[in-house]
Parts: C-alpha cells; sequence; structure tokens
C-alpha cells in the first residue's frame, strides 16, 4: 500500500476557494462514506479547518488513487477540476509522512507553533475511527504524528514566545503583574485586535472588565461575551482609577487619552502600576503618556517590535523541530517497511508450529500415559525450539535492507510456504 496526501491550505488557495471545498457537519459523513467505498483508496482521513482541506489516504496505485481523490473533490464540491488543480499540492511516500508530521507539529501553520491544529487533527483522526476508515498504516501514522508533535514542544521552545500583536500584549502584561487574577482591564473600543487581547487576558484570569465605546450597543454585545461592566464612553477616564490595564482600538482620528487625564488618574490610584495597550493605527494613546511614572504605554510599533524578534526565535526552533521530524520519520520508514514482509513471517510462524504441533502429537502417542507436568515441560521446550529457529530469519525480513525481495523469494522456497509472495508486496 502507498501513502499520499492530496490538499490545500492558506498558502496555495484563497478564502473563496477553501470555503468551496470546506467538509462541515453532514458534509463530512457523507464525504467520508464515498472515499471509503472508492476502488483504490483503502484508508483515509479528511482533515477540514478553515486554514486547510487535506486527505491523508492508503492506496493500491499511486496515480489512480491521485487521480480518483481529485475527481471526489471536485465531484463532490462541484469545483471545476482546473480551479481546484491550480490550488491542489500532492505528497507521496516518505513527503507524505513529513507532511503529516509537520501539519501536526505546526510547522506548516499560518503561525508556526500554534497549538490548535493538533487538536483539529485528533478530531479528523476520530472520525475516521468512527467510520472505520483506517488500517494499520494510517493508524501507525496518525498516532505517531501525535507523539512527534509532543517531542516537538517538549524539546524546543517553538510555542513559547507571542507571534501576535494581541497575545504579545498579553504577555507584556504578565511581566508587568505577577498575578493577572487580581487586576482589572479596560477595553476601549472594539477594533478586532483590541478584542482578541481582551479574550487572551480574560483566559490567563483577569476577571474585572469594563468595556466602553462610542456605540453603546456594540459595547453591551461585547460585555455580554466578554462578561463585563459597560461604562459609557464620556465617563471612562473616570473609571481609570479602577483600571490596572487598558486595551485601546477605537479608530478615532485623534487622541481619546491623554497625559493629563492619566497622570490624574494616578494620583488617585496612588501611583499603582498602569499598563496600557494602543493598537489603533493612527494612535489614539498620547505617546507623552509613557513619561510618567509606573505607566507603561506601548503602541503597535513597539508591539511589533516584539513580535518580530520572537518571530526569529521560533524560525531559529523550528529548524530544531525538522531535525526531529526527519528522525522520526527514518523510525516510520524502518517499521513500514516491515509491513511487506508480515504475511511471510506470519507463514512462516504457522508453518513451523503446525509442524511442532505434528510432531509433538506423534511422540506423545509413542510415550504414552505421563504426568500432565511433563506434558507441559515438553510442549515448552518445542516451542521455544521452534522459536529460537525462526528468530534470525524474522529478523532478517523485519529490517530495512536491499536484499529484501531476495530474502523473501529464499524463505517461500527453503521453508515451502503456501502464501503467495505478491501478497507481501500489497501489504
Amino acid at each position: 500500500m502507498n501513502i499520499i496526501v492530496i490538499g490545500l491550505n492558506h498558502k496555495t488557495a484563497p478564502v473563496e476557494v477553501r470555503e468551496k471545498v470546506a467538509f462541515d457537519g453532514p458534509k463530512l459523513d457523507q464525504a467520508i462514506n464515498i472515499l471509503k467505498n472508492s476502488d483504490t483508496v483503502r484508508e483515509s482521513i479528511i482533515l477540514s479547518t478553515c486554514n486547510r482541506v487535506e486527505i491523508y489516504a492508503g492506496v493500491s496505485d499511486i496515480e489512480s488513487g491521485v487521480e480518483n481523490v481529485k475527481v471526489f473533490l471536485s465531484d463532490f464540491h462541484k469545483v471545476p477540476r482546473d480551479l481546484l488543480d491550480k490550488s491542489l499540492y500532492i505528497h507521496r511516500g516518505q513527503e507524505a509522512i513529513r507532511h503529516m508530521y509537520r501539519v501536526a507539529s505546526s510547522l506548516d501553520s499560518m503561525v508556526v507553533g500554534e497549538p490548535q491544529i493538533l487538536g483539529q487533527l485528533k478530531d479528523a483522526f476520530d472520525e475516521a475511527l468512527n467510520h472505520k476508515t483506517t488500517g494499520a498504516v494510517l493508524n501507525k501514522m496518525m498516532r505517531k504524528s501525535v507523539s512527534v508533535a509532543k517531542r516537538i514542544r517538549t524539546e524546543t521552545k517553538i510555542a513559547e514566545s507571542a507571534v501576535s500583536i494581541s497575545f504579545a500584549a498579553v504577555e507584556l502584561a504578565k511581566k508587568i503583574f505577577d498575578d493577572l487574577s487580581t487586576k482589572s482591564f479596560m477595553l476601549l473600543g472594539a477594533g478586532e485586535m483590541a478584542e482578541l487581547a481582551a479574550r487572551h487576558l480574560i483566559n490567563s484570569g483577569v476577571k474585572d472588565v469594563y468595556i466602553t465605546n462610542r456605540t453603546i450597543a456594540r459595547a453591551e454585545e461585547l460585555s455580554l461575551e466578554l462578561h463585563g461592566k459597560v461604562v459609557p464612553f464620556e465617563h471612562f477616564v473616570g473609571e481609570l482609577i479602577h483600571t490596572d490595564i487598558v486595551i485601546c482600538s477605537t479608530g478615532a482620528p485623534h487622541y481619546v487619552l491623554v497625559k493629563e487625564q492619566v497622570q490624574k488618574a494616578m494620583k488617585e490610584r496612588k501611583q499603582k502600576q498602569m499598563f496600557i495597550i494602543d493598537i489603533s493605527v493612527p494612535r489614539n494613546i498620547d505617546p507623552q503618556i509613557n513619561d510618567l511614572d509606573n505607566v507603561y504605554l506601548y503602541d503597535v510599533d513597539s508591539l511589533k517590535g516584539i513580535v518580530d524578534t520572537n518571530v526569529k526565535e521560533r524560525a531559529r526552533e523550528a529548524e530544531k523541530a525538522e531535525q526531529i521530524v526527519n528522525e522520526e520519520i527514518g523510525a516510520f520508514l524502518k517499521w513500514y517497511a516491515s509491513l511487506s514482509a508480515t504475511p511471510t513471517i506470519v507463514a512462516l510462524r504457522n508453518k513451523a508450529e503446525e509442524i511442532r504441533k505434528t510432531e509433538l502429537d506423534k511422540v506423545l502417542k509413542k510415550l504414552g500415559p505421563m504426568e500432565e507436568e511433563k506434558i507441559k515441560a515438553i510442549d515448552y521446550m518445542t516451542a521455544s525450539i521452534v522459536n529460537k529457529l525462526i528468530h534470525p530469519p524474522t529478523v532478517a525480513l523485519k529490517s530495512d535492507n536491499d536484499d529484501k525481495e531476495v530474502m523473501l523469494d529464499v524463505i517461500h522456497k527453503l521453508f515451502q510456504l503456501d502464501t503467495e509472495k505478491g501478497k507481501d508486496e500489497d501489504t
């Protein structure tokens, strides 16, 4: 059996193409069942996320298998082949294994090191198991990809540094304040990055949330989502005395918070530290605020500098991760190579056991009645002899070497095995 991967992702296809070939809800069940009944596809897993759609398959013939999967994708989603072919990538054999390991380890993700893809891959595997569309090869490959991803996270720092503006803001907040669970924050405006940073803060333990926006309806909507308290926009400055962290993204063409306002709030706060993040472009927070004691102001450019440094660090860690992937591919290929000899090994063991039992029965009949313990001892001895005799050829057949085909022929002829060599090649 041959391993292939056919798919498209954020690098090869725009969102308008990706959404056309996405498998969601009932579509996924239907697609799995159709693919399961394909003539050339013996094992399959369908992975569908917002950034990628991929089919991992074990096929009897590579070229016909690739063509059948392409036809399936085109027909199922009613997408023209020429549009599909422009976006698809195809990996075969060793490169298919490498691709799955890299996807699981988020080396192929839009944000290298993000953890979500491994969970999505596990979910895809669970669906395949539920529909019984996988076998020995994809089961082993998928489980190994999970262990590879875990090894990479353990042995590298690929997921440790923030590589998005919103997450970098939260990482800075953690450095300024030891314990975020005792801190409060105000979401000033409703920009996408600011909202994302707010969600990261809540996930990091912040409980007291103030939300203000020029449009009160939007503030109320966000307050329900974030479990926060709505503050009228014209009164938000007065709430600064209760606020440790401010995230601003109002879209205003001018400063909505100036030095004098923060200076007054800091006096009332008795100079307790305040962290202000201005994600607005143009800036909505007066940069002179950064001159105040115990006030830490960061804008998009300063956060981007941190992100750029972290991206370079992740790139270095990704190189280490690629080395781990290479090591693990080698281990998988050794196991995969041993599969071609499995029918021969089974046939050899079965024949040896059949001969052992036949000869044992003859001897026991000649010896006549004897104690059960002695019968067990003779049985154990003969089994041990057989195991020791067939162990060396078994090890040789499982090994990864260029003489495997010759060895298979020799074993079949020497032991007159019933199984046909062709069955070994088809494993």
